[in-house]
């Protein structure tokens, strides 16, 4: 059964919103995929923060009209299944894992913001840290020339302190 005017116009200004916040999507061909193996990968998208849609191709083609992924409307061709995130890496990883372990579903191309990505670069950004990781790094790169000067500091009073002890053990020894 398929959807009237207004129920397209819905489901449009829906994937609209989503891909206003996105900062990526990725394309996957389904084609023979068991509905079992389509609902673990729904529930690792879901862990993941990723969102992940069945869509028609032309009601997909309108939500990305006037967006930095209106690139990806000559790639939507045939049975896809829409991955959608915030994060620009999780759902390049999401998608690309499945496909690991599942030959049936097929990494297309993907989008991120103003950029389109055929489907090896969608696998080399699925090997790429995400956004958390890529921060924490960052952060322990930037406490560590502290944290060594702390030490450093630290130091000098200690050896100090350990001269002191040595000077008194030697006095004390030759008394």
């Amino acid at each position: 059964m398929g959807l009237n005017r207004s129920e397209k116009a819905v489901v449009v200004e829906e994937i609209g919103a989503k891909i206003a916040d996105a900062q990526s999507i990725i394309l996957a061909e389904y084609r023979g995929l068991e509905v079992d193996a389509i609902t673990v990968l729904r529930r690792k998208a879901r862990e993941s923060g990723v969102s992940l849609r069945v869509l028609k191709n032309t009601l997909a083609r309108r939500a990305v009209a006037g967006t930095p992924f209106e690139g990806l409307a000559d790639q939507m061709v045939g049975p896809l299944l829409y991955g959608i995130s915030t994060d620009p890496v999780a759902a390049a990883r999401v998608l690309n894992d499945f496909a690991k372990g599942n030959q049936k579903l097929v990494l297309k191309a993907g989008a991120m913001r103003g950029s389109l990505l055929d489907a090896d670069a969608v696998k080399a950004l699925a090997t790429m840290p995400s956004r958390d990781e890529l921060l924490a790094k960052l952060l322990g790169t930037m406490q560590a020339p502290i944290g060594q000067f702390v030490r450093t500091l630290n130091e000098v009073p200690g050896r100090f302190v350990r001269t002191l002890a040595a000077l008194e053990k030697q006095k004390a020894e030759t008394a």
